[in-house]
Parts: C-alpha cells; sequence; structure tokens
C-alpha cells in the first residue's frame, strides 16, 4: 500500500471537520473523493499533505508511518498536493515558479524535467519567460501540476482541479490526468465533477458532513442511486 491513513479526525475550534475517516491508495492508482461542499474532502488533503494536523489517527506513507511530518519532508518522500486555487506566484515567471516546485531536489535533472514540462505544455514553453499573471486559469493549472511533477511525486493529490475552468478545459484537464497516471503516478483527486472523477478513477470515497458515507470501486459508486441522485443530476 503506498498511502493508508487509518481514522482521521480533524478538527479547527469546535468545528469537527473530518470523522474517522480512513483511506487507502495503491502505487499507479487513481481514487477519488467526492461529495458537497464542505464535506472535509479540502480538510482530509491538507491534512494528508501536513498542512494541517489532525487532531487524532494516523498517516502511512511506502510503509512509514508519517503522522508527524512536516509538509516539506512529505513532499521530498514523494506526497504532493496540487491546491485548490492553483496557489501559483504570479509575480513570479512560468518558470521561476516551475522552478520552485524541485527546490528540494539536489540532482542535476532538474532541467531535463522542466524540458519535459515544457513539452509536454508548449503554451508554458511559449511563455516560459513572462510571469504567471499573463496565464489563463487553465494554463495556470497547468502549470500548477507542472510544478508538482517537478517534486517527482509517488502521489500527486489534486484539490479541485476543474474549478473555474471551461468544458473543453476541463476535458483536457482530465485527458492530462490519465496520462500521467499512465506513466505510473498515483493520484488522490478531490473534484467537483463527480461524473468525470468517477470515470477517471478506479476507487473512490463519498464524504458527507466529514464522514465516509459510501466507498467502492467507481463503476458501483457511479450507478449508486443515492449518489446519482445527490451528485450526477439523475
Amino acid at each position: 500500500m503506498l498511502l493508508e491513513a487509518e481514522r482521521l479526525h480533524v478538527r479547527y475550534g469546535r468545528i469537527h471537520a473530518v470523522r474517522d475517516v480512513s483511506v487507502t491508495v495503491e502505487p499507479g492508482e487513481v481514487v477519488t473523493i467526492v461529495g458537497a461542499n464542505g464535506a472535509g474532502k479540502s480538510s482530509l488533503l491538507r491534512a494528508l499533505a501536513g498542512l494541517v494536523k489532525p487532531s487524532s489517527g494516523s498517516i502511512r506513507f511506502d510503509g512509514a508511518d508519517i503522522t508527524g511530518l512536516s509538509a516539506p519532508a512529505r513532499v521530498q518522500r514523494g506526497l504532493v498536493l496540487v491546491p485548490e486555487g492553483r496557489q501559483i506566484f504570479v509575480s513570479l515567471t512560468v518558470h521561476d515558479n516551475l522552478l520552485l516546485g524541485a527546490h528540494a531536489r539536489n540532482d542535476g535533472e532538474v532541467a531535463r524535467d522542466i524540458d519535459k514540462i515544457y513539452q509536454r505544455f508548449s503554451n508554458l514553453a511559449e511563455r516560459r519567460h513572462m510571469r504567471a499573471s499573463v496565464l489563463s486559469g487553465g494554463e495556470q493549472q497547468m502549470l500548477a501540476i507542472g510544478r508538482a511533477l517537478l517534486a517527482r511525486p509517488r502521489l500527486m493529490m489534486m484539490d479541485e482541479p476543474s474549478l473555474g475552468l471551461s468544458p473543453l478545459l476541463v476535458s483536457r484537464l482530465f485527458d492530462l490526468i490519465g496520462e500521467i497516471n499512465r506513466d505510473g503516478l498515483a493520484i488522490l483527486l478531490v473534484e467537483q465533477n463527480t461524473h468525470m472523477a468517477l470515470e477517471a478513477a478506479s476507487r473512490g470515497y463519498v464524504l458527507e458532513l466529514g464522514a465516509v458515507a459510501l466507498q467502492g470501486d467507481a463503476r458501483s459508486l457511479a450507478d449508486n442511486p443515492a449518489l446519482a441522485a445527490a451528485y450526477l443530476g439523475t
């Protein structure tokens, strides 16, 4: 098992955002977490990434307990988050934003990996010396993904990557998710587009009020009448 979180609880004062949640991700797997706004999805990812401390529970990555590790230490182990809202530095150039993704690396292959990002995202290559503020929303999302790839993750967690994108760009985004997964990268996906998330994933979890309400293989979840009525508009 690559990622194994057991009985996580996350609290913000009196707010109990994540309640007794357990999730797993195997190497090379795409797993999705869906649910309504406020269900605790982002809080769960932030806890897994080390950005918030769980009030209880444990997190193991590649067999090692990382519950007490800092966010940078988790990145170095290969657990990387593409945050909601992209959170790129718009005052920096596209190239400098990419370099930030490799800041913890000390190997000699960063330049080669950046070239691979430019080959994959030609729009970024054309704007490499421009400030990131000139990028469209879709290009900013590609930059955020490229920055994460430069950390050489083993598991990429993505928080609402399609938020604010046009239907055409959403389709391209999910093509990219499939492409990088076929390269061997495991993905844990929090996504508002439930239909496409379940199409992309092999398994999924449904959160309601911070707790797991449903879980199983993606096809069974997509065919579940209760889920379809709540999230798929049927």
